[in-house]
């Protein structure tokens, strides 16, 4: 059921979930960065993908995304407090990880999916995929060169097949190190993505020598920003917009800082149920 009341709220079942790194990663300011594959609470992931022709669908099972409780009489439950704070000033993401495919290497050209496992199971209503993003997370760094880019096509999210997101913008190697994340624009009218078809990554120009990517379809859940060095807040149901998370939704955090560290983050997760 639902919650659609306050008094329902008080009543739900409810759960913490730590998402904290004890280990700093060096980064570019004003850039967002995975902090998936540091140590800490749950401890690391393996950041490189394991599959480019199919993708593996993400969740609370696997290795680096925090454990979920079952949840009791409802399979939907809410993201409905997020205590955080982190030692450099910084924006924190918190979203779930639908569906990673990778790792793309700098030269693989284009890659044609198929047999992509459905992560409508993960999705408000199973049907509504509205919100779902595609990002690109540097799994390997890249050495030399300055203009390579990377596009994908997909079907959107009311089933239009053969989708063309934008292509990035010519990338130099020094910008693409390890675990930077940055998100590609969907094609005019599209709010989001059923599914990623072929990978097209273009080493024209100036070529780089070595790095890969993954390719990540998320559904964003909440943001917060630390503000100075040792910062921190609490976001209640009333900011967090109670978002709706599942049992087995992979939640992931991402920051963006303000300097060249990714900083140690620490964030408190409520999640309740009906």
């Amino acid at each position: 059921m639902a919650i659609a009341t306050l008094d329902q709220y008080i009543a739900s079942a409810k759960q913490q979930v730590a998402l904290t790194k004890n280990v700093a990663r060096t980064t570019t300011a004003n850039t967002w960065f995975s902090v998936f594959d540091l140590a800490g609470n749950p401890g690391a992931g393996a950041l490189a993908g394991t599959s480019t022709t199919a993708g593996i669908l993400q969740t609370s099972g696997t290795q680096g995304y925090p454990a979920l409780n079952a949840f009791g009489g409802s399979a939907t439950g809410y993201l409905t407090n997020v205590d955080f704070g982190n030692t450099v000033a910084a924006r924190m993401m918190v979203y779930d990880t639908l569906w990673k495919g990778g790792a793309y290497t700098f030269n693989s050209g284009t890659t044609t999916l198929s047999a992509q496992p459905s992560y409508s199971g993960r999705v408000p209503s199973g049907t509504d995929f509205t919100n779902t993003q595609i990002w690109i997370e540097v799994s390997t760094a890249f050495v030399t060169g300055t203009s390579w880019t990377i596009g994908v096509t997909y079907t959107s999210h009311n089933g239009t097949a053969a989708r063309t997101s934008i292509v990035s913008a010519a990338q130099a190697a020094a910008g693409l190190t390890q675990g930077k994340m940055f998100q590609l624009a969907l094609q005019t009218g599209d709010s989001g993505v059923q599914k990623i078809e072929s990978v097209i990554c273009s080493n024209g120009g100036t070529a780089m020598t070595a790095g890969a990517v993954n390719v990540l379809v998320i559904r964003p859940l909440w943001s917060g920003r630390c503000r100075v060095i040792n910062d921190g807040d609490v976001h209640a149901l009333d900011k967090t917009g109670m978002p709706i998370v599942f049992a087995t939704s992979a939640l992931t955090l991402a920051v963006n800082p303000d300097g060249g560290l990714t900083g140690i983050p620490e964030l408190l997760l409520e999640i309740a149920n009906n």
